[in-house]
């Protein structure tokens, strides 16, 4: 069974990093592009970056590049670092799989989310 289940979220102050991790079980990272989105409260889910592993392309929102960075490893777990943190990146992160990187559309699975709170 096709799961995906995120972790890293926390409290951390305006400036600040946090890296978020998306552990994959039931599949190969090989074949799927995972992409990262979040949703912040009263706003519609927003795609923020996506890696895609045939090619190893990797594209960002306009409003995370130069901060965010996705990256994955060989033990099917892809990962979120964020810099520079801004309170607009408020938000629970979620991962998703198959996902077509270039239109944000979803074709697998999301994970439960985790929640970024960026706050002074």
């Amino acid at each position: 069974q096709v799961h995906v289940a995120e972790s890293g979220g926390g409290l951390v102050q305006p400036g600040g990093s946090l890296r978020l991790s998306c552990a994959a079980s039931g599949f190969t990272l090989d074949y799927f592009a995972i992409g990262w989105f979040r949703q912040a409260p009263g706003k519609e889910r927003e795609g923020v970056s996506c890696i895609s592993t045939t090619d190893g392309r990797v594209y960002y929102s306009d409003s995370v590049r130069g901060r965010f960075t996705i990256s994955r490893d060989n033990a099917n777990t892809v990962y979120l670092q964020m810099n520079s943190l801004k309170p607009e990146d408020t938000a629970v992160y979620y991962c998703a799989t198959d996902v077509g990187c270039s239109s944000w559309h979803v074709f697998g699975s999301w994970g439960q989310g985790t929640q970024v709170t960026v706050s002074s």
